[in-house]
């Protein structure tokens, strides 16, 4: 017995019910990958954290070994060599810094109920030399109406002739045997104690856990040096001998997977070499910029809007309007607010034409808005900085991806002669 076929109406249904189940599948395969890869981050987190630094600074550091080893020194003593000018450079950085840093954040702590008030203070000024403002808030924040007269309050006294009266309670104590009171205090300490052990193992499990977190920590930052020392050192390995750990047998497949995996790498190198140095050159030149304007706290907020400049445009976004807020209440005119925001764009003026053209080359990188949504996005599905960092990669495969498989351009086609 045969069935009809489907009508025209009816097969656009099914194609479209099965489509729109797959694409609900692959969500949900997605969302499923990104909670597992999420909880695994959290898991091995204290083993990734080293491993993460490790890469960067091995990213970093590799033109600077490769550079000594051009000069005809061995690639160890290359490594250990930048190592030691990193090491002075660092204890350089953190005595000549670092103090000061400390120094403004307390200072800026201390400050800030003065700052609050200050601003309050001008606030208002400006606005008594406005009467406008005053009047249009009075019109739609009219004040309220207190009614409190002495007359109309009336506190009802009440007369109480009752007389007091005072009952001495006298607690007699009946004779109680020796051998019951012993048993009763015997029961209480034994209730107490089986209240207080668990409380107690509890306590001491807490403490040993932190011991061990910390103790954890600080042997994973001890092993940072290790595996990037390895990570440099064995680099000509590595370029050489990665292909043949993938899991694959010689085929279209694994050349695809190395393509892949090879651009990753190239947008990881643009990255962490670009921006990150980017970000350095930033810090330093709003650092000089605001200790020429005379600000206070010129270091702290210099070297922070720096640093959150590894995310383009961050730092700008986060540290402009306390800047030009700080400046406005130190100097109490306009023109250092004014000079705050010509500092922010000179010196990005001064990344886009000079800094970024010098480190980055002729190398594309991810797009700085695409870098932004992917930060955001990663600390927030995958948790903390470390979801942060990961996302990079995973932006810059999808990114390969798309434009490989997806986004294809049209070859031309040869027209006939």
């Amino acid at each position: 017995m045969s069935f009809p076929g489907p009508t025209e109406s009816q097969g656009r249904i099914v194609w479209a019910s099965l489509t729109a189940f797959a694409i609900a599948l692959l969500i949900a395969i997605l969302c499923a990958f990104i909670w597992g890869l999420g909880q695994v981050l959290h898991v091995l987190s204290p083993v990734l954290w080293p491993l993460a630094i490790a890469g960067i600074i091995a990213y970093l550091l590799d033109p600077v070994v490769d550079y000594f080893e051009r000069r005809n020194i061995s690639r160890r003593k290359a490594i250990i060599l930048v190592f030691a000018i990193c090491a002075v450079f660092v204890a350089a950085f953190l005595a000549s810094i670092i103090p000061r840093l400390i120094s403004e954040t307390e200072k800026l702590i201390k400050d800030l109920p003065g700052y609050s008030v200050s601003v309050q203070k001008d606030v208002s000024t400006w606005m008594s030399r406005r009467p406008f403002i005053e009047e249009w808030r009075l019109r739609f924040f009219p004040p309220r109406q207190h009614a409190t007269n002495a007359s109309e309050v009336v506190t009802p006294v009440p007369a109480t002739n009752e007389p007091v009266v005072s009952t001495n309670r006298v607690a007699s104590a009946s004779s109680r045997n020796d051998a019951a009171l012993v048993n009763k205090i015997s029961e209480s300490v034994l209730s107490w104690l089986g209240e207080v052990m668990p409380q107690l193992g509890k306590w001491l499990l807490a403490q040993v856990s932190r011991v061990a977190s910390w103790a954890g920590t600080i042997i994973g930052l001890a092993m940072v040096p290790v595996f990037a020392f390895y990570f440099l050192q064995e680099k000509t390995a590595i370029q050489k001998g990665w292909t043949n750990y993938l899991p694959l047998q010689e085929s279209r497949l694994k050349d695809e997977l190395v393509f892949v995996l090879n651009a990753i790498n190239n947008y990881l190198i643009v990255f962490f070499r670009g921006q990150v140095l980017i970000a350095f050159c930033d810090a330093v030149l709003l650092v000089a910029g605001f200790l020429s304007l005379g600000l206070n706290y010129a270091v702290l907020f210099g070297l922070v809007a720096g640093l959150l400049s590894m995310v383009p445009y961050l730092g700008t976004i986060v540290t402009i309007v306390p800047i030009i807020i700080l400046s406005a209440v130190q100097f109490h005119d306009l023109l250092h607010p004014a000079m705050v925001i010509a500092i922010f764009g000179i010196v990005h003026a001064i990344e886009g034409f000079i800094v970024a053209p010098k480190i980055m080359g002729d190398r594309v990188g991810l797009h700085p808005l695409t870098i932004i949504v992917a930060v955001l996005i990663g600390t927030t599905l995958l948790g903390g900085i470390l979801g942060g960092i990961l996302a990079i990669p995973v932006t810059a495969a999808l990114r390969v991806v798309m434009f490989r498989y997806i986004w294809k351009k049209p070859e031309p086609v040869a027209l006939p002669v």
